[in-house]
């Protein structure tokens, strides 16, 4: 064998290991390429799937606050209208307090040796007031008493809406 025919040989092994590398290359890459496009479809899934799961979570979330504020509408209309009830209340009577419509008054203990004081009976034989001896209030202690107890209803009012609102929040 020649030089040139030891040449042309090598160069053709050559030339062959080349084609087959390269072909070898070419159907490696073919394969990862798939893998790839594979990993990336399944990703894409899964990314879908999470978004999705959020999306209904923030929607659950949504609605649970919807149904919150609407609880708490629905008890606040309530607070508002017994509040109103008891100031309209209230200011009827102190109405009929000032017209003397109404007149207030309390029970005597007459067994309390220590009262030296002796206050007639408020009612007469015609009177429809049952139980013992009672004193008429002054018109103006009347109201101080009547406005004392507004306050208080407004206070009991206030303390129910309150814990209805910790009740609905803490629900």
């Amino acid at each position: 064998m020649s030089a040139a025919a030891l040449k042309l040989a090598v160069a053709g092994v050559l030339a062959l290991l080349l084609i087959t590398a390269g072909g070898v290359w070419k159907v490696q890459d073919w394969r990862y390429g798939k893998y790839l496009a594979e990993q990336a479809g399944l990703h894409k899934d899964d990314l879908t799937a999470i978004s999705n799961a959020a999306a209904d979570q923030v929607r659950s979330e949504q609605e649970k606050r919807l149904a919150l504020e609407q609880r708490l509408s629905a008890s606040e209309q309530t607070h508002y209208k017994e509040l109103s009830d008891a100031q309209t209340n209230q200011a009827r009577l102190r109405d009929r307090l000032a017209t003397s419509d109404l007149r207030l008054s309390v029970l005597l203990d007459a067994t309390d040796s220590a009262s030296s004081c002796s206050v007639p009976a408020g009612t007469s034989t015609g009177g429809v007031v049952h139980g013992g001896a009672r004193a008429r209030l002054d018109p103006a202690h009347a109201q101080r008493i009547i406005g004392i107890t507004d306050v208080g209803d407004q206070g009991l009012i206030a303390l129910a809406a309150c814990q209805a609102y910790v009740r609905e929040v803490s629900r």
